[in-house]
């Protein structure tokens, strides 16, 4: 056998104190060290590279006469934030950490779902005294699923803006999608109206660069290929039953899924089934958000990972949701696919 250690996520509780959650709002590891200038912009989709050079300019005129200047140049009003308008896969989250990097710290750096964790964790006024110590805060993925959330993450970003802290948020999008599962640029400045006219809403198009010229999930392993995975891995491997891991997040509070994985290389899942239960499908949506945040390879058998969800699901008001989480699966399943395809090129 290699040199792997075998853990189970199933076993593993842990505990993150209110102060960690603040220090780990920061870019994931797999967007740790990007920068404008390794965003590949789509050569059919102009809109791709007029977002990285507006977001580029914006982080360059920061200084003592604000954290980004004006966006637009000349004499115009300058925005207090940017807002990321566009589908899943076209490199929204890239172009957010690459604002992060390239302007004033302190600054912080999460999803939306991170940030009501951090509220509920620490209580709104202290969160919002925290965040407003920051130059910038980023935002990604913005939702509207859940009308008592979206309130009050307008508010804190009202307050914020107040403030004087400078706000960059990307939505969740659709491409061509209307009415249900949408969320429009419009319905966000519509539910902060207050904010409207300190926002620059900048439109990105385009096709989900995960799946150019990528093929659908693996198909599943038969049990001895699985095995052969985990005899040539190398680190650490977080190996459980699907059904295990599955009911072992109801006990965990989402905002301690990344540390339930830190440290871990692959995951390898045993007999991967449909899930029936809404609440535990979206409890899977947030723990792949975070193994695609740390590119962690995955391996299963059962069913293939675009079966993860019912047809019901990914049809329903949810939608945005499974679609990301299925586009970052495949990416994940490819990935380990590969490794695996180079480590056992004879059994694969």
């Amino acid at each position: 056998m290699s040199d792997v250690q075998i853990i189970h996520l199933a076993d593993i509780d842990p505990r993150v104190s209110p102060d960690e959650l603040i220090d780990g709002l920061v870019p994931p590891p797999q967007f740790a060290s990007v920068s404008f200038a390794s965003y590949r912009p789509d050569p059919a989709q102009p809109s791709q590279a007029q977002a990285r050079d507006t977001l580029e300019e914006f982080a360059a005129q920061s200084g003592s006469s604000g954290l980004f200047g004006r966006l637009f140049g000349g004499r115009k009003p300058r925005s207090k934030g940017v807002y990321l308008d566009g589908g899943y896969g076209v490199g929204k989250t890239h172009l957010l950490a690459s604002t992060w990097h390239a302007s004033q710290k302190p600054a912080t750096f999460g999803t939306f779902v991170e940030y009501t964790n951090l509220i509920g964790a620490l209580g709104f006024l202290r969160a919002r005294d925290e965040l407003g110590e920051m130059k910038l805060v980023c935002i990604d993925e913005f939702e509207l699923d859940d009308p008592g959330d979206t309130v009050m993450m307008s508010r804190l970003m009202r307050e914020l803006t107040d403030a004087g802290v400078k706000i960059v948020a990307t939505s969740n999008t659709l491409p061509g999608a209307l009415g249900q599962g949408r969320f429009a640029a419009s319905d966000f400045l519509r539910e902060i109206q207050a904010l409207s006219d300190q926002f620059s809403v900048i439109s990105i198009d385009g096709d989900d660069y995960r799946h150019r010229g990528a093929p659908a999930p693996p198909e599943p392993l038969p049990a001895g290929q699985l095995e052969a995975v985990v005899e040539a891995a190398s680190g650490t491997v977080a190996r459980d039953s699907f059904a295990d891991i599955a009911a072992h997040l109801s006990s965990v509070h989402p905002s301690r899924y990344g540390r339930m994985l830190d440290g871990t290389d692959t995951i390898v899942w045993d007999d991967v089934l449909t899930i029936e239960s809404e609440g535990v499908a979206l409890r899977f949506v947030a723990l792949v958000d975070r193994m695609y945040d740390r590119d962690i390879a995955v391996h299963n058998s059962g069913v293939r990972l675009d079966s993860v969800f019912t047809e019901e699901m990914v049809a329903g008001g949810y939608r945005k949701k499974y679609l990301r989480c299925l586009s970052r699966l495949t990416a994940l399943a490819q990935k380990g696919r590969e490794q695996a395809a180079e480590a056992l090129a004879p059994v694969l």
